[in-house]
């Protein structure tokens, strides 16, 4: 009888609607990050003079250069890299850029700064799985004298870390 009144009781507060019911949020997942292989960091062709220069290739695909670095549209590919990221809606992400070194195909090497994002780094992801949040990331390349860096193919690889805060 005393199980039977305790059932009556909790059953009648919670159909007066009395109770207060909590929940806590879904605990933090780890992000998947995955590169977009059809849209790695390209800087299309260029060509440089006696002092050289930077080529930019921003998040927003746009290219630009300095120094006596001149841009020439050939028809090659200038994109910035594409990830996907996997996450709860919500989670603060954070991108860290890396240098590196390409090779050049006929010789000497250019440095690679990988930097600038978009969304702007950090962001709060708002794609709910099985959608993920598209991050574009840009880089400068810097780029010698003729001598240094002469004309040919450069290619190499970066690291680009994403931290989940």
């Amino acid at each position: 009888m005393k199980r039977l009144i305790a059932f009556l009781i909790i059953t009648g507060a919670l159909l007066s609607g009395r109770t207060r019911v909590c929940a806590q949020e879904f605990p933090p997942r780890p992000i998947s990050v995955y590169a977009n292989p059809a849209q790695g960091l390209c800087f299309g062709a260029f060509y440089h003079g006696v002092i050289g220069g930077t080529v930019i290739v921003h998040p927003n695909g746009i290219r630009t250069t300095t120094g006596d670095v001149v841009p020439i549209n050939m028809g090659f590919v200038i994109s910035p890299a594409q990830f996907e990221i996997d996450a709860n809606p919500g989670t603060l992400i954070s991108v860290l850029g890396s240098t590196t070194t390409l090779a050049g195909s006929n010789g000497g090497s250019i440095t690679l700064n990988i930097g600038g994002t978009s969304p702007a780094s950090p962001f709060i992801t708002t794609a709910i799985p099985p959608a993920r949040t598209i991050v574009y990331v840009g880089g400068t390349l810097t780029v010698g004298n003729m001598l240094a860096n002469p004309p040919g193919n450069y290619s190499g690889t970066f690291q680009v870390t994403f931290i989940q805060e």
